[in-house]
């Protein structure tokens, strides 16, 4: 894993530089061989504590998460478990659905099932299948604060819910690999799923 780490209001000293590459380099354990990814983490100090948002695109698979504390260390540590979460979530619900040889358990080591469905999932906001990039600003009410571009992975209906749980979003945006369209599937308030598709 490639480590793209900065700060904001912060400087990243090789203490805690070293101290987000050990934790983070822990979700290796999680794959049969080491992902070749950018891990992307920013760093940032504000008035309400420390903020740690960490993002890792892979090929199938998508990681975020966020996590706010007092104490920075304490902050990597609990992102961390957030991400351990998500990959463990992500992988029961791809080994319930994924059979065949190219799917994306076979990323992942082989885990006692029963264990993995004990775990609860938190996950951060998602933009999509791979940030690239994302801008704030403070401007007045009624404009666009916020821009993240990102590209559609082709999947189907049921891949893009999985996504979208994994990640903890109330939607997600993603090319429907049947038609080719741009389709959303989004959670309900009767906590059932909606697609939205062109006309």
């Amino acid at each position: 894993m490639n480590y793209n780490i900065r700060g904001e209001n912060l400087e990243v000293t090789p203490a805690l530089k070293s101290y987000v590459e050990k934790k983070v380099s822990k979700l290796e354990r999680y794959f049969d061989t080491t992902p070749v990814a950018d891990v992307h983490v920013k760093l940032q100090v504000h008035n309400t504590g420390n903020n740690i948002e960490v993002t890792i695109p892979m090929p199938n698979l998508l990681l975020r998460a966020e996590e706010e504390h007092n104490d920075m260390y304490a902050a990597i540590d609990l992102v961390v478990e957030k991400l351990e979460r998500q990959i463990r979530k992500h992988k029961t619900k791809v080994n319930r659905k994924f059979r065949q040889n190219d799917g994306v358990k076979h990323m992942f080591k082989e885990e006692d099932i029963e264990a993995l469905n004990e775990e609860i999932a938190n996950g951060g906001l998602s933009n999509g299948n791979g940030l690239a990039e994302e801008e704030e600003e403070d401007v007045e009410d009624n404009q666009i604060v916020r821009t993240k571009r990102f590209n559609l992975k082709p999947m189907d209906a049921e891949e893009a819910i999985l996504q979208m749980d994994m990640l903890g979003h109330g939607f997600f945006v993603f090319s429907n690999s049947v038609n080719g369209d741009t389709n959303v599937v989004y959670r309900r308030k009767d906590g059932r799923y909606g697609l939205i598709e062109p006309e």
